[in-house]
């Protein structure tokens, strides 16, 4: 697959962005590709298992989709996906030998791109054309990635044996698709499972093996309903629900931090009042919580839970919660990480390798690993060096493209040490 190729892949992707669970022209783009390929691709409920979707917005969804009509998509390849993003593409060899999965993740993030001329994606014309979305954490380079790998292992299917399942997953940003994902059963029948994420703790030349310090998390939406009155004739009648969501973020804020390990909490939004002499009837929260292990975490649920009660039940309001994302901890297997190790250190423009690295953050692909874990099969997280001209989430962020092409070697040399 030449570079210049999967530099066009990755610029297309980022020229349009597309939110969690919103990604139908992003979705659409890749079953086409890969069916192209010569790939058999499951999508719709085969790979989402829609009781365990978290965090989907009808309103962001139906936007998506009337994006994907605009913009050409056939309404049989909508129906197909069933109103549900992402995609599974499906390579079997015919030959006995292991089942491979690797994961490449699709979705976008809430940042607006920046408009400054030295930027790259707006030097070169490919900035994004979504006001309010940019990919700014790099998955449009994995998707780029899933589809060299795609195109390697057609070029090579005489050299493998077993099966390669290649997940594109929607939805990551806020932790929300691997759980659906990893519920459909797709990940059941895996032996080895792989991901990789650009850049983020490595610059270009620098491969981590295994990352560590993964943090469990709960994103949370907390919502109190009180009753409005005219704050100055009637203030008595009045149920303030953004006095309720002012105490319980302060409260919140101030958990006591574990003894055992690290922890985490933010609130990140919160939404409340109509105007000044009104009293504010309605106020939203959106959360989140941390923890070094499953133990902590649940301890740091169970805090803020108990603090949005508590305050209701102090204020008179009603109260509403509902859990938006989730992550899980991981530790990476040994075999697995060796075999990253052995590839890079094989590649040329690899200059360091690091066995590991504490991520001391959060990602989904951690419960798809651990669903493989749980069936008897092994998984690794691994970053592969980009240098970047700002960090993840921001409106300046680019990274180094040649990466990609190291990527797709990479992920190409596993599946030769596991597969052939």
């Amino acid at each position: 697959m030449s570079p210049e190729v999967l530099t066009q892949w990755r610029r297309e992707f980022h020229a349009f962005p597309e939110i969690g669970w919103s990604e139908f022209v992003t979705t659409a783009t890749l079953i086409e590709r890969l069916e192209g390929m010569g790939f058999a691709v499951l999508s719709g409920k085969a790979v989402i298992h829609p009781e365990f979707v978290r965090g989907r917005v009808q309103l962001i969804v139906d936007a998506g989709l009337a994006a994907a009509r605009e913009r050409g998509v056939s309404e049989a390849l909508l129906e197909r996906m069933d109103g549900l993003t992402g995609c599974m593409a499906v390579f079997d060899s015919g030959r006995p030998g292991p089942t491979i999965a690797l994961r490449f993740d699709i979705d976008c993030v809430n940042v607006n791109e920046s408009t400054a001329p030295d930027h790259i994606p707006n030097q070169e014309g490919f900035a994004s054309t979504n006001p309010g979305y940019m990919h700014a954490c790099g998955h449009d380079g994995h998707m780029s990635i899933g589809l060299g790998v795609a195109q390697w292992v057609m070029d090579n299917r005489e050299r493998l044996k077993g099966k390669v399942k290649l997940l594109f997953q929607p939805a990551e940003e806020g932790v929300r698709g691997a759980r659906p994902m990893a519920e459909s059963g797709i990940l059941d029948d895996v032996d080895y499972f792989a991901c990789a994420h650009l850049s983020f703790s490595a610059s270009s030349g620098t491969v981590i093996a295994a990352s560590t310090g993964f943090l469990c998390t709960v994103k949370i939406d907390i919502r109190f309903r009180g009753k409005p009155a005219h704050a100055g004739a009637e203030p008595h009648l009045g149920r303030n629900a953004l006095a309720a969501a002012c105490h319980a973020t302060t409260q919140m804020l101030g958990i006591s931090r574990h003894g055992e390990g690290m922890t985490r909490v933010n609130v990140g939004v919160l939404h409340a009042g109509e105007g000044r002499n009104v009293t504010p009837a309605n106020a939203e929260m959106q959360v989140e919580v941390r923890g070094e292990t499953e133990k902590i975490n649940t301890f740091m649920v169970d805090e803020v839970m108990r603090i949005a009660q508590g305050v209701a039940s102090g204020f008179d309001v009603q109260l509403e919660t509902e859990i938006v994302g989730e992550a899980v901890d991981l530790i990476c297997d040994a075999e697995m990480a060796d075999h990253v190790m052995a590839v890079a250190r094989e590649h040329p423009a690899i200059t360091e390798v690091l066995p590991t690295k504490p991520l001391n953050g959060s990602e989904d692909a951690t419960i798809l690993a651990r669903r493989v874990q749980a069936h008897g099969g092994k998984a690794v997280y691994f970053i592969i060096g980009a240098d970047r001209t700002a960090g993840h989430h921001q409106a300046e962020f680019d990274f180094d493209e040649k990466q990609l092409e190291i990527g797709v070697e990479l992920f190409a040399g596993l599946l030769l040490r596991m597969a052939s």
